[in-house]
This record gives structure tokens, sequence and C-alpha cells, in this order.
């Protein structure tokens, strides 16, 4: 079975994936801290504006541009090469659009309120502009590990789906039969179109504010030619993700929504052939079972009965009702990822102190590389 310190060492990436509160963000710091610390040069990317990412680093700030992070107390006193970087949903999607045309008609799209609007808020951009910027950070090749926290989504399906919405959006049929009048007459639409076109436009323009279809006509004018290039580059991504050098690693947690969202990402991976590393189980209660306290509720009321209201115990009682939590959550992830038997799962317990610090994501990173495997087998009746 892989476990997580193989695949820091040998993969060159690792896409963390899961629901939003399960310590998804923590995990993928911890993780590139982790391989920095291990030699390899590491940069650390996140699409979740919550900014989450600096804090776990310590920095006040991240942006689009990578940023090397003061990293102190590593092994052997060595040079640490580890990077952050919070992926600009709207300057990665310009970027792109400079990389496929000239600046001169670039710049014609980015004066264009239409795309203003799409490049920040269409469904499906901010997945499609994180691959993106993970390929930019492949292409350059400087990275021996790069690690990528993906945004909390409600769907397992948005990240996997991204490149497929966008695609289909500037492909679309109706989109495109209803500018058809004026994507053939070009500036001079007001004169070409037909009454009813016009009409059309104006109603719209009056309910808008603005020249809301001449503004969509103008972006797909200006776009013609570039939609087999958004394919292709979303292609190649695609077969990068599904290469050997990729993992994706599912963070969840012990909760029945968070372990339901967990199996449908395992499934899925699955059915796309997308290489898996396993599942990192975050805030885990791990309580281990100890020899001869099978029962310590019955022995603390014997203890009781005997010795009277002592220390002991309360000490029984405050034990057998965590193992009680830890064997309903060992129950909860065999339910919901037992029958999984090929994944490797891993428990992290639940640490108390918030992670704020490299200090408390090295120890993060102890307890990830440390993390106890859920042992296969069925679920439980």
């Amino acid at each position: 079975m892989t476990d997580l310190s193989q695949l820091l060492a040998e993969r060159h990436i690792l896409v963390c994936v899961g629901p939003g509160g399960v310590g998804k963000t923590t995990t993928a710091a911890a993780l590139a801290l982790r391989a920095a610390d291990e030699g390899r040069r590491v940069i650390v990317c996140t699409i979740d504006p919550a900014r989450r990412l600096a804090q776990c680093l310590g920095l006040g700030a991240l942006d689009n541009a990578p940023k090397r992070i003061e990293v102190t107390g590593g092994p052997d006193r060595r040079r640490i090469e580890l990077y952050g970087l919070m992926l600009d949903m709207k300057t990665t999607f310009d970027e792109m659009v400079l990389d496929m045309t000239s600046r001169d008609r670039a710049e014609k799209i980015f004066a264009n309120p239409f795309y203003q609007h799409i490049s920040s808020s269409l469904s499906g951009t901010q997945e499609y502009m994180a691959m993106e910027k993970l390929w930019e950070l492949h292409e350059e090749g400087r990275w021996e590990l790069i690690v990528l926290d993906t945004p909390p989504t409600r769907s397992a399906l948005d990240f996997l789906d991204a490149p497929k919405k966008v695609t289909d959006f500037f492909e679309g049929r109706f989109l495109r039969l209803l500018l058809w009048p004026y994507l053939q007459a070009g500036k001079t639409y007001l004169k070409a179109l037909n009454f009813g076109a016009r009409q059309f436009l104006r109603v719209a323009t009056k309910i808008t504010g603005s020249e809301l279809l001449a503004d969509v006509a103008n972006f797909f004018l200006a776009f013609e030619g570039m939609y087999d290039q958004f394919k292709d580059r979303a292609k190649r991504v695609h077969d990068l993700l599904a290469a050997r050098r990729t993992a994706f690693i599912v963070v969840s947690a012990p909760q029945e929504v968070s372990l339901r969202e967990a199996r449908y990402f395992v499934q899925r991976l699955n059915s796309e052939k997308m290489p898996l590393g396993g599942v990192v189980m975050n805030r885990t209660h791990i309580v281990p079972a100890v020899p001869g306290l099978e029962d310590p509720r019955a022995l603390a009321e014997r203890v009781r009965s005997s010795d009277g209201d002592g220390i002991l115990p309360p000490i029984l009682d405050l034990y057998a009702s965590w193992r009680e939590i830890s064997l309903r959550e060992d129950e909860a992830v065999k339910g919901a990822l037992g029958d999984l038997t090929e994944v490797p799962v891993w428990r992290v317990p639940d640490l108390a102190d918030d992670v704020h610090d490299l200090a408390a994501l090295r120890r993060v990173g102890e307890e990830l590389l440390g993390a106890l495997p859920l042992k296969p087998g069925p679920a439980p009746a």
C-alpha cells in the first residue's frame, strides 16, 4: 500500500480535493512543507479565496505569482525551497488569452464588458483557471513537486467538469443562434438586422442599461479561432492530471456529509481513471483499545462499589466516552469507504490548537506522515 511519504517523494503533482471545512488547505500546506523539508523544491497553490493558505504559512497574503516562503528550523539546516501562490482567476484568464493571440486583439477582449463578467464569474472558470495555472507551473520546469489546494465545493463534479463547462460555453449553440445576425453583420449590425432583431436589441438595452447582446457578440467575434486552442489546452491539462506522476488526495472528516462527499470523489476519480493517492481522514478521535479495559464502564462501577469516589472511576468513564466516539467514527468511515479496499485511508487525530504558523504546520505534517491507516474490510453490519 502506497503511503504519504512515498507520494511526497515520487510524485510531481498532488491535488488535494474535498468538501469545505475538513482541513484541506492545512493538509495541502503541511504536505508541501514536509516535502520541502525532505529536500524537494515545492510550490503549494490554492484557489480558495478565503486566504487560509497564507495564514497557514504565516504570511499576510499571497498572489498570482510564486512567493518564496522563508522557512527556518528545517532538518540539517539545509536551504528549504518552498513557494506559495494564490490563484487570481481574472489575471490567469488574461494571461491565457495573451498567450493565445496578439496583444492588440487581447486588449480588445479585455475591454469587452461581457469578457470582464465571465472571466470572474462564469461557472467552472475558477476550476478551469486552476488547471491552467497548474499547467503553467508544470511547463516552467522549476518545481519538483506542485501541491494544488482546490476550493471547497458542493459537488465532486465541479473540478473535473470545469473544462467541459467552459468549452461548452464558448461553443454554445443557442447563444450563437441568438447572435447569428450580428455575428454575420459585424459592426454594421443595426443596418443588417431584421426588424425583430433590432427591436429585441433595443429592449435588451433598455432592460440592462448596456449594449448587452452587442457586447456578447463582439466577444464571440474577438474569440473566433481560439476555441480549438481552449480545447487543446484543456486536453493537455487532463492528460497531465491523469499521468502517473500525479496523485489526488481526497481530504475528509468522519462526519456523514463529508464522508458521503469523499466516497463520491473516490468513485468519480476511479471512473475517470485519475490516479488516486488515498484519503486523509482529518479530525478523528483515535483512542486505541487497552488490554484489560474491554469494558471500562463496568470496571469503573466495580471500583466505585469497592473504593468509593476515587480518582480512577472518572478516568475510566472518560476513557470509555472517548473510546466510544473513536469506535463510532471507525464504523462511519468503514460504512462509507470500507468496501473500497484498494484505497488507502489515513486517519489524523483532531488537534487542539489552530494552525497559523510553520511550527504548527510541521506538527500537522508529522501527524500526516505517521497517520494510522484504516484497516481494510467490509463495512460493519
